[in-house]
């Protein structure tokens, strides 16, 4: 059982998490992420066609689009 803050309460998943992730960056460098990366984005490709990212694109755009009406409207 891990614990946290030298308490005895078990760590949540969001600090095990976190905790993992530092660790993974402490041991592996830049190319360790770009190669993960990169075999993300081959696998995303050989699962999905053309309409998938169509579909991804167009909700990135509309959620940019509004964040940056926000801010805007907010000046």
């Amino acid at each position: 059982m891990a614990n946290n803050n030298n308490n005895n309460r078990k760590m949540t998943v969001e600090e095990a998490g976190r905790k993992g992730g530092e660790a993974t960056a402490q041991n592996h460098g830049q190319e360790f992420y770009e190669e993960i990366g990169r075999k993300g984005g081959e696998a995303t490709s050989n699962n999905h066609d053309r309409d998938f990212y169509e579909e991804i694109g167009e909700k990135g755009g509309n959620a940019r689009n509004k964040n940056n009406n926000n801010n805007n409207n907010n000046n």
